[in-house]
Parts: C-alpha cells; sequence; structure tokens
C-alpha cells in the first residue's frame, strides 16, 4: 500500500505525467504517492492530473511560505509569487507600534497570504474577504485565528476598521480578459474566472481597491497589490492618482511584482 513510509516504484507514474506535460513529473509523482491511500487511490489521482486538474487540488493543499494551505477543488491555487506579497506585507506589519497591528487579506482566496501573516507575527488582527464562496470556506479553515467575510471587496468588512488599517493586502485579478483564453488549461479550466479575469487591461480590481483605500488606511498605512513587471507603471499611476505615494518591489527569483502605496501622513497611535 503506497504511503509516505513506503518507497514505491514511480517509474510508470512519472512516465505517465510526463506524457501528460508535467514539467516536475518526478516530484509530482512522489506527492501523489504519499498522498495515496491504497493503488486504487493512488491511480485515481494521477489520472486526474494527466487530464489537467491542478497537483494542488488533487493533494487538498499548496504549499506556501513553508506552510500547507488547504486548497478545495475549484479554488484559486496559492502562487509562490504571491510570496512576495506576502513577505512584504508582513515586514511593514511588523514595523507598527507594539499594539497588534490591523491587517486584511482582500481577494484572499484560500487565505494563503494571510496564514502566512499570521504564522509569521502571530498577535494580529486579521480580516480576510473574498467574493467566492468556496474560496471563503478554504480561507476559513487556513487562517482560523482571523476574521473571513464573504463578499464583494470592502463591502463585507466592519465599518470599525476604517481609517485603522495598517497593512492592506491584495492579490487581486489582474489578467487581461483576453489573455485568459491563453493560460495553461489547468488555471482557465478548474479555477474560478473571477479569479483570474482583471477586466480590459487587467487592472479593473485594482481601480476598485485603490479608490477606496484611503478610507481604510490609517496615516502611514499601506496597500500593497502584486501586479505583473509590464502592468506595474499603470499600477503605480492607479495609486498615484488615488492620493498614495508609491514604490515597486520586484524579486526575479519569484518572477513577482508588488507596487505599494502608503497613506500620507504619520501613523496614529
Amino acid at each position: 500500500m503506497p504511503s509516505p513510509r513506503t518507497p514505491v516504484p514511480t517509474h510508470d507514474i512519472v512516465a505517465r505525467l510526463r506524457a501528460a506535460g508535467c514539467v516536475f513529473a518526478e516530484d509530482e509523482a512522489q506527492l501523489l504517492i504519499d498522498a495515496a491511500t491504497d493503488p486504487a487511490n493512488l491511480d485515481t489521482m494521477v489520472q486526474r492530473r494527466v487530464e489537467g486538474l491542478p497537483l494542488e487540488q488533487i493533494l487538498g493543499w499548496a504549499e506556501f511560505r513553508g506552510l500547507r494551505i488547504a486548497v478545495e477543488p475549484g479554488v484559486f491555487v496559492p502562487r509562490r509569487r504571491t510570496e512576495l506579497l506576502a513577505t512584504q506585507a508582513i515586514t511593514l506589519a511588523g514595523q507598527t507600534d507594539a499594539r497588534p497591528p490591523v491587517v486584511i487579506d482582500l481577494c484572499c482566496g484560500s487565505g494563503a497570504v494571510g496564514a502566512a501573516i499570521i504564522a509569521a507575527l502571530h498577535h494580529v488582527d486579521l480580516h480576510a474577504a473574498d467574493i467566492d464562496p468556496a474560496a471563503v470556506r478554504c480561507a476559513r479553515r487556513n487562517i482560523p485565528t482571523g476574521h473571513v467575510h464573504e463578499g464583494d471587496l470592502y463591502q463585507p468588512l466592519p465599518a470599525t476598521l476604517l481609517g485603522r488599517v495598517d497593512v492592506l493586502a491584495v492579490n487581486a485579478p489582474y489578467v487581461p480578459t483576453d489573455e485568459v483564453d491563453l493560460m495553461p488549461p489547468e488555471a482557465r479550466l478548474h479555477e474560478p474566472q473571477i479569479a483570474l479575469d482583471g477586466g480590459t487591461d487587467g487592472l479593473d480590481i485594482q481601480r476598485r481597491v485603490a479608490a477606496d483605500a484611503t478610507r481604510w488606511l490609517r496615516h502611514g498605512g499601506h496597500l500593497l497589490i502584486e501586479t505583473s513587471r509590464r502592468q506595474a507603471p499603470t499600477t503605480v499611476e492607479i495609486f498615484t492618482s488615488n492620493g498614495l505615494n508609491t514604490q515597486v518591489v520586484s524579486s526575479d527569483e519569484l518572477s513577482a511584482t508588488v507596487v505599494i502605496g502608503t497613506r500620507p501622513g504619520e501613523p496614529t497611535s
């Protein structure tokens, strides 16, 4: 019976995965073997992967900053590049006063960013929100010590947070509508369109977020949005036009770009 403790020949599994186009076939084969409860279960999981289902949705988890983030079928899978967003949010939230920082994980998906922030800082007043009910279910599993809300952007957040937020971290969809069909099948066929499609130029949701950000941020608070290197100049313009002082942070290792906007003024205690 396959188990994490019992070596299982992987040649046939690797061959099936490689024929299906899996670039990291050896690694994926071992993960599936470790997760399988019996040979029939293993064969089912391998077949689902061959058919294009994201590996993380088959396993039921995705690795993110060393954490296992629960992921259900049909839920957006957290990308490694989003670790840059989480890292920047952790750094900025950790620079606040002794009080627990107030952090929002907006468009939270499975709650990976929020979970990473809590794991790193522990004492955080964290609120997460997403419009997708399946994503909210996952987020409530992944950040049980936070407050997870279901609704459109800021709409479900408690009004008591207005003007009090230290860090607003956002992984909004930023793929232009015409480019969604060019994405890998495991994304465009198995992840919700609402988590991918960012409108004509990919930045529609970013505009909505930035337009209301200063209502929620305290003076000196930060809005962080993941974007692409190509879109970053436009994201900067969006932030600036909404009264935020702006900088761009990039990581070649993660192929990631984050735009950070700061509400002018000193943080209040």
